[in-house]
């Protein structure tokens, strides 16, 4: 059990260059937290400086209210699941999950029991035998993660565990995972993954990395349904979320807005009366979004469309001639493409920003 905190934390390399800063987050035992973010926005550097691999150049790291920043990896009580499996060819998969004990000279009974631990949670009791060679990708992922267990650590880090597996063999070890953490619900785990499927179907938490910093942190629906700013709100959701500028022409308990190419927006997020003539932009899901008669949020031309058989996605070429508006229509859709409609979402679903923040309180 470890709850770890990390207050200012900060890192540059060569004092110059810095890759992240003011990282404030409390991480309580049991959880399993995701860091997710575009490519070099840090979130594996942040894994690394909390495993020890990185030096930590400004701010406070701590495990259970004892401070790491020097403390070396080995004795942070941490193991780590990487991309690549650094499985040893020559060694069969119980000798490979048993090395860390046998090099920590515990006693054969422990290092048994430890192993046999690790596989019954793992269901790799009939392959104990067997070389790495002889094994799945996704069986081989699961006796790295069987290497960490016999440590018996305070916490466990993934590196983009599920990286080098195809779809089919990620979707399996994905649940894998989560069963993992069912059957282990003291353990504190932090995951990195670009992968937001991953990110929302393993998470107690999200922490959305952007700009150096921690954009915002939340349960996924959290994320999902109350994204903070713009960033949140296109990087959780996929398609992205479609967001369109447009002016407050009608303010309280609900708002109206008026948005380029004619289109009108109701919100169900209140506003006073000084909002009224505010710049803003309107955010709306391509699942929220469906076909309507008359004036829509946004009125035009489908562009083409995408049948993935359960649902079809519609590019929707809008009035206004800038990006195209996305809708995500459930079942199948035909003869759509070149038709003139109009594309509305509950109020409920409509989203404001201003300045690139939420409007709502």
């Amino acid at each position: 059990m470890a709850e770890l905190k990390l207050t200012g934390v900060s890192k540059t390399y060569g004092g110059k260059v810095e890759v992240l800063k003011d990282i404030n987050l409390d991480i309580k035992t049991g959880e399993l937290v995701v860091f997710v973010g575009p490519s070099g926005c840090g979130k594996s550097t942040l894994l690394r400086m909390i495993a020890g691999l990185e030096k930590i150049t400004g701010g406070l790291f701590e495990i259970d209210g004892v401070k790491m920043n020097d403390v070396p990896p080995a004795q942070r009580g941490i193991a780590m699941v990487f991309q690549s499996y650094a499985l040893y060819p020559h060694m069969t998969v119980r000798d490979n999950m048993a090395f860390a004990m046998k090099i920590a000279k515990k006693s054969q009974a422990e290092i048994d029991a430890a192993v046999s631990n690790a596989a019954k949670i793992l269901q790799l009791d009939d392959y104990l035998d067997r070389l790495p060679k002889a094994l799945s990708g996704g069986q081989r992922q699961r006796v790295a993660i069987g290497r960490a267990i016999v440590r018996d650590p305070k916490v466990y880090l993934f590196d983009e565990p599920l990286s080098n597996l195809d779809a089919a063999l990620r979707v399996a070890t994905r649940i894998e995972i989560a069963q993992l953490k069912e059957a282990m619900p003291n353990s504190t785990m932090v995951y990195v993954t670009h992968d937001q499927v991953e990110a929302m179907t393993l998470a107690d938490r999200i922490v959305v990395l952007a700009n150096k910093g921690i954009a915002q942190v939340g349960s996924p629906l959290d994320l999902y349904e109350r994204p903070d700013n713009e960033f949140v709100a296109q990087f959780i959701g996929s398609p992205s979320m479609n967001l369109i500028p447009g002016e407050i022409t009608g303010t309280g308990a609900q708002t109206t807005v008026t948005l380029a190419g004619g289109g009108i927006a109701i919100s169900a997020i209140p506003t006073e009366a000084e909002d009224m003539g505010r710049q803003v932009n309107v955010g709306a899901r391509p699942e929220d979004m469906h076909v309507v008669e008359g004036t829509g949020i946004v009125n035009g031309t489908v562009k083409f469309t995408e049948a993935l058989g359960e649902v079809t996605l519609v590019y929707f070429e809008s009035e206004r001639g800038e990006d195209p508006v996305i809708a995500k229509l459930i079942g199948i859709h035909k003869g759509l493409r070149g038709q003139q409609i109009s594309l509305t979402a509950a109020p409920e679903k409509v989203h404001l920003f201003a300045d690139g923040v939420s409007m709502r309180k």
